[in-house]
């Protein structure tokens, strides 16, 4: 979820700040957002289960208790007003964090499946060079004989990872 709706990450030219929610409260938290035409990234995932025969459909963070905030900072109080925060973290590089936004948000407005992963802090740094993900960086890695395209946001220490066809990578330069 972005807002304003239909923007990309890119284009936002604010101040970026981390909002660590209480847990379960992320959507929540957009609304108010929302609400106050404060922009925002909420990265989301699908995910289907089946009760009794039936199958459910629900949309959850990929980051379970964090959402992305771009503001000017003056409306920082206001973000404790409905109580569902824990904190506002800094983000100390604002490039790095808003370039890492740009590739998870151009993954999910694609078809790939994003599933939540663990960090991993070595690997080979490659590059998608065609198709729909054209431009998306990320680390290397293998799970069950397929080839993952791993992608971190640093300031949190997560990241999610994609399969893809390892024919579509190339080393980043």
């Amino acid at each position: 979820m972005v807002y304003p709706a239909g923007s990309s990450v890119a284009d936002f030219d604010l101040t970026w700040w981390v909002a660590h929610t209480k847990p379960r409260q992320e959507k929540a938290f957009a609304r108010d957002l929302l609400a106050k035409d404060i922009s925002y990234f909420l990265p989301l995932r699908e995910k289907v289960s089946v009760s009794r025969g039936r199958k459910l459909r629900s949309l959850l963070p990929l980051f379970p208790s964090y959402v992305f905030v771009c503001s000017d900072g003056d409306d920082r109080s206001d973000f404790y007003r409905n109580g569902r925060l824990v904190r506002v973290l800094t983000v100390p590089d604002q490039k790095t964090l808003q370039s890492e936004l740009c590739q998870l948000h151009k993954a999910l407005e694609g078809t790939s499946h994003l599933s939540p992963w663990r960090f991993l802090p070595e690997g080979s740094r490659c590059r998608v060079h065609s198709g729909p993900l054209r431009g998306v960086e990320g680390l290397v890695d293998r799970h069950r004989g397929a080839a993952r395209l791993v992608l971190k946001i640093d300031m949190l220490g997560q990241a999610v990872a994609l399969e893809i066809d390892a024919g579509l990578l190339e080393p980043a330069g």
